[in-house]
């Protein structure tokens, strides 16, 4: 990665009161140049899409050059992705984005690479290489490098490349140099100390204290996450790390206390919010943000680039969208959106053998156009490969695309808009704590978001029958104001009575 010429500085960028994250698998964004992949001057050229959103930050799966589509597994972690473009194109996103006050994160993982790799091709059958050290084997003679997680060799690609994988060793002191020089530039290209070219922090894919439990990979967050970060943030304290933690069952508290990462994802709240179930809610949602302390965070989702799309689940029913919409913006925490998650795309895992290929019905294309044909849309996948013949999620005139939701009041495009906007018209939404309230019907879910005496509540319709409800507070109100309502609360001492429309997202403010 060779420093380029410093750039203009943006205009002086507002600061983002309210992060709310976009997370983009780029190949399937929008592409800019018409070879039907998506690109980095796509994203770019959508910016102002994003803002009308109401986003303030994206997040971008690797850029880095690998023989799989996702990207995944490098070939070469210090080469951008020629189907995405190029560094100065790079630059110019991240440019774009910081003038209008908005954040990039990057998602890495440097922990396995293939055979095309130079750590690698130098490395094995030669134990005089620079890069002896630089990955793990299973032979004293480096003719045989070790399997990565669930003890895969390799991976057939989509349209059918094959290419063998091997786990780093992160153990060596040389790839932790490495690995701190590699994160560095992406923190300030330029090397100039102003990080206006650089990215916001990081998503670390995959990040386990024992990889892969792996009986030479103990003790990492010790051993090399902790230092590796520690380094990073004397570079820019104002970096922002994100785990992925690789037990999703888990609540992310071992990362937070020890691993040194700043945030992890919520992946139990995901869970509850999928399951529509009001205990499961408020049990996720109580053990989560308890673990929000000295300045840790929650990212909270209902979808990733690894999961069937929540529109799936529900099988496309608009008022079980909006109400997952809800959740995923009002609970707390950092909210994040998958891209066309705000359109309701659908799309769930496919099973096409030992292959990147069934994850593809997540990651399809961004549906744009009403006719899903039309300039940037990123159909990579239709070319060629396993997936091409499959049924795609993608049709035509089925109410899923911008073109068809933007202008439709009740679409589930404008309900993301509404509660994003009524995130930024309530700052307690965002940074306030979260407690459950008690009710006594079990279809409904009641919480409060309060910031000192700022207090507001929310009452979300799990089913689609009206209902009867009386909800416990804290102390007692004189007033309700209602904030979004299509009920007629009544208050009697502690308790909150009223019927609830069916699927209704209710929000007032308690004075």
């Amino acid at each position: 990665m060779a420093q380029k010429k410093k750039r203009a500085e943006p205009a002086e960028a507002q600061p983002v009161k309210d992060e709310l994250i976009y997370h983009i698998f780029q190949r399937s964004f929008y592409d800019s140049n018409g070879d039907k992949h998506g690109d980095l001057e796509g994203i770019r050229q959508k910016l102002d899409y994003l803002q009308e959103l109401g986003v303030t930050a994206i997040l971008l799966t690797p850029l880095y050059d690998s023989p799989y589509y996702h990207n995944y597994f490098a070939n070469d972690f210090k080469k951008i992705d020629p189907w995405y473009g190029t560094i100065d194109e790079y630059l110019h996103l991240v440019s774009d984005l910081h003038s209008r006050g908005m954040k990039i994160y990057l998602d890495m993982e440097t922990q396995y690479v293939t055979e095309d790799h130079v750590w690698w091709t130098d490395g094995v059958d030669n134990l005089q290489s620079k890069y002896k050290d630089f990955i793990l084997y299973d032979d004293a003679a480096h003719s045989q490098p070790t399997s990565i997680i669930y003890g895969l060799q390799g991976l057939k690609g989509y349209d059918g490349t094959y290419r063998k994988i091997t786990t780093v060793n992160l153990n060596s002191p040389a790839v932790l140099e490495y690995n701190y020089q590699l994160f560095k530039y992406w923190i300030d290209p330029n090397g100039d100390g102003k990080f206006d070219d650089g990215v916001d922090g990081f998503r670390l894919d995959h990040m386990m204290d024992h990889l892969d439990d792996k009986p030479a990979l103990p003790h990492l967050f010790e051993t090399f996450w902790n230092p590796l970060l520690g380094r990073l943030r004397k570079v820019n304290p104002a970096i922002s790390i994100v785990a992925e933690q690789a037990n999703w069952n888990s609540f992310g508290e071992d990362y937070l206390d020890h691993g040194g990462v700043d945030r992890v994802f919520g992946f139990q709240v995901c869970n509850a919010i999928r399951s529509f179930d009001k205990v499961k809610l408020a049990t996720a949602a109580e053990a989560t943000f308890k673990l929000v302390k000295d300045g840790k965070q929650q990212v909270i989702f209902i979808e990733n680039h690894d999961m069937p799309r929540f529109s799936s689940g529900v099988q496309g029913n608009l008022d079980k969208l909006k109400i997952g919409a809800a959740l995923n913006l009002l609970l707390g925490g950092i909210p994040s959106i998958y891209y066309g998650q705000e359109l309701g795309m659908t799309g769930a895992t496919t099973q096409l053998g030992p292959t990147d290929a069934n994850d593809i019905p997540n990651r399809e294309a961004f549906e744009w156009y009403k006719s899903n044909e039309g300039k940037g849309m990123a159909t990579w996948y239709k070319a060629h490969g396993l997936y091409k013949d499959q049924i795609n999620n993608d049709k035509p005139n089925d109410g899923i695309s911008l073109e068809e939701e933007r202008n439709n009041p009740n679409s589930l495009w404008n309900f993301y808009r509404e509660m994003i906007m009524l995130r930024k018209l309530n700052p307690v939404l965002i940074n306030g704590a979260y407690k459950t309230l008690e009710n006594n019907n079990d279809l409904i879910y009641s919480f409060e978001r309060f910031d000192g005496s700022v207090k507001l509540i929310v009452v979300i319709n799990l089913s689609a029958h009206s209902q009867d409800v009386s909800i416990t507070i804290d102390g007692q109100a004189s007033k309700l104001s209602l904030i979004r309502s299509n009920a007629s609360p009544t208050i009697y001492q502690n308790t909150i009575n009223l019927n609830i429309p069916p699927s209704a997202v209710e929000v007032w403010q308690l004075e």
